[in-house]
């Protein structure tokens, strides 16, 4: 009788052994699991260096799954909208210009973007206010405004296809301060691609290969001779203004 008490006591702690083993390692699994879609980086992506430093600071966060972009909001080329007391005033006659200047208006804005697209999941349509940040600094905005067509508002906008109205100083059209029908860096969008000028790198010449959002798969002059999926400024005229909107969407990194 005492020997099979010992041989069922043995069993008994035998088969607890065995199901805690069991169950922490599941669990283990679990967490990794869920952290696998998680691409971790140690250091920014070279198009990074392009942006304006004086009023961005751009650093790697959670871990390195993420990139956190903080501006002023100020960017480094002339406008109308600085107000003549600023250095950077350029009279723009032919601007039907907003009330605010940036000199007297919060410009600031904060933006958390996967420092690796998710290319696989759903696109996602873009949304009012800022889209992205620019290489300047400034916001990026799509092809509205407040909840009609850009059209409406495009008296407003500067020589560089930005202005103030309302919130924040932001780009709608081709931003002819750093890309002018060129391969330039335009910016970062909220989905973690890069947004380059009407021409792309690899041809210097326009793509024909761009999908609606204006993305395809290429060479970048920051991509250290890897291919890698971006988004172009369309080649379109935009309405009667005579240049180009910056990005419509949709996102396709999300």
């Amino acid at each position: 009788m005492k020997n099979q008490f010992i041989k069922t006591t043995s069993l008994i702690v035998l088969f607890f052994t065995v199901f805690i083993s069991c169950t922490s390692d599941s669990e283990s699994d679990l967490s990794t699991d869920t952290d696998v879609d998680d691409v971790v980086i140690t250091e920014l992506h070279a198009a990074y260096a392009e942006f304006n430093t004086d009023a961005t600071d751009i650093y790697l966060s959670n871990g390195g799954t993420t990139v956190t972009i903080e501006t002023t909001g100020l960017p480094n080329h002339e406008s109308v909208y600085w107000g003549e007391d600023s250095d950077l005033y350029l009279e723009e006659s032919e601007v039907a210009t907003t009330p605010s200047i940036m000199s007297s208006n919060n410009n600031a804005v904060t933006i958390t973007v996967d420092a690796t697209p998710n290319l696989t999941g759903s696109t996602v349509s873009t949304q009012l206010n800022t889209i992205g940040v620019a290489v300047s600094g400034a916001s990026i905005f799509n092809d509205q405004e407040g909840n009609g067509a850009l059209d409406e508002a495009a008296a407003s906008l500067d020589w560089t296809g930005a202005h103030i109205g309302p919130g924040v100083y932001h780009y709608h059209l081709e931003p002819k301060a750093f890309t002018n029908d060129d391969k330039n860096l335009v910016g970062i969008l909220l989905d973690g691609v890069f947004l380059y000028g009407r021409k792309c790198n690899s041809t210097d010449t326009y793509p024909t290969d761009l999908d609606t959002s204006g993305g395809h798969t290429s060479v970048t002059q920051h991509s250290d001779g890897i291919e890698e999926y971006h988004y172009h400024i369309i080649n379109e005229l935009y309405s009667t203004t005579g240049s180009y909107i910056a990005f419509t969407g949709p996102y396709q990194g999300y």
